[in-house]
């Protein structure tokens, strides 16, 4: 027994986040919680807060020389955590 207007559950998910325009923070949400993944342990272990404002991405450093480096791949950085997303999320990276 099938139906026209049938829909899977990620497509349901997908409509409410758009609908209830959620999608931005659960994009935020989710490169937070991905942060160790993508960055990879030595620089996630390094990491002591992360958070996300007005597309701008906010990332305090306990060591300079992780500061150092994060500063000279800062495009990349950007750009690999909007791939993960899916859309431009993260427009600047802000090291403090």
């Amino acid at each position: 027994m099938s139906r026209g207007d049938d829909m899977t559950i990620k497509e349901a998910i997908e409509k409410m986040l758009e609908v209830y325009k959620l999608r931005r923070k659960f994009d935020e949400t989710a490169l937070v919680a991905a942060w160790p993944q993508l960055m990879g342990k030595a620089i996630a272990n390094r990491t002591k807060q992360l958070y996300i404002r007005d597309k701008k991405l906010f990332v305090k450093v306990e060591s300079a020389v992780i500061k150092n480096e994060l500063v000279l791949m800062r495009s990349q950085i950007i750009g690999r955590l909007n791939e993960h997303v899916g859309q431009v999320v993260i427009e600047d990276l802000v090291l403090l």
